[in-house]
């Protein structure tokens, strides 16, 4: 089954459950959120986020864009972001406060029928109950990741003490705070099995610690970081 999305391309890959901020301050994105603002009640007031595969950010003289130059092109898989909270700015912006809801895949996107980007979006499938394997996936996942963070943080233990125990909420938290590029989070995103993320994650985390072990360094550049959404 499909359905029909807003769609706000971003430099960053969100994940369920992960609070994502935005300040909006290009007009058709204003539009956006007046839209969402003025659904009735009951009704979901979210759009897509998908990460940017090419091209510009924001319009041409709207503000700072991303390298690439050209029309956006977007990653097949992207997440809902669900408006909690909005502030409107004296210039007519916004300040917004999202969280991460579910999953989809992009079947199409429209760039004529409103100011902003809308798809035909397919929902991607989440766990429905217990899976042994990924809850012992989760225990050696949550030991790597805490050596992972005191390699990584001055204070590893804020993040490390509050680690949940869902397998399936870990391992988004796990993908949107390690320091992956935005590949790595894209990939991690695409994955429907929570065991299958959770491996992906055992692999990318004894990857990342054994190059820091080595070089003393975020073992990324720089330019290819995504910036995580800060968890819920």
């Amino acid at each position: 089954m499909t359905a029909r999305l807003p769609v706000f391309p971003l430099a960053t890959v969100l994940f369920p459950g992960l609070v994502l901020p935005l300040h909006i301050f290009e007009e058709r994105y204003r539009h956006l959120v007046r839209d969402l603002v003025g659904r009735p009640e009951g009704v979901p007031r979210e759009f897509g986020v998908v990460a940017i595969r090419s091209g510009w950010e924001v319009a041409p003289g709207a503000g700072r864009a991303t390298p690439g130059g050209g029309e956006v092109t977007l990653h097949e898989v992207g997440c809902t972001a669900e408006l909690r909270q909005v502030t409107e700015l004296d210039d007519g912006g916004f300040d917004i406060v999202t969280v991460g809801r579910r999953r989809f895949r992009v079947a199409g996107v429209d760039r004529e029928a409103t100011p902003y980007l809308t798809a035909d979006v397919e929902w991607l499938p989440e766990p429905a109950g217990p899976d042994e394997a990924a809850e012992l996936l989760a225990a050696r996942v949550i030991a790597v990741f805490r050596q992972y963070l005191g390699l990584v943080r001055d204070d590893p233990q804020e993040l490390s003490e509050q680690l949940p125990e869902d397998p399936t909420v870990l391992s988004h938290l796990v993908a949107a705070t390690a320091v992956l590029t935005l590949a790595d989070r894209q990939r991690l995103l695409a994955i429907d099995d929570t065991a299958a993320r959770l491996r992906a994650e055992l692999r990318l985390l004894n990857r990342e610690s054994a190059l820091l072990r080595q070089v003393r360094a975020v073992p990324v550049p720089l330019s290819e970081l995504a910036s995580p959404p800060a968890p819920n």
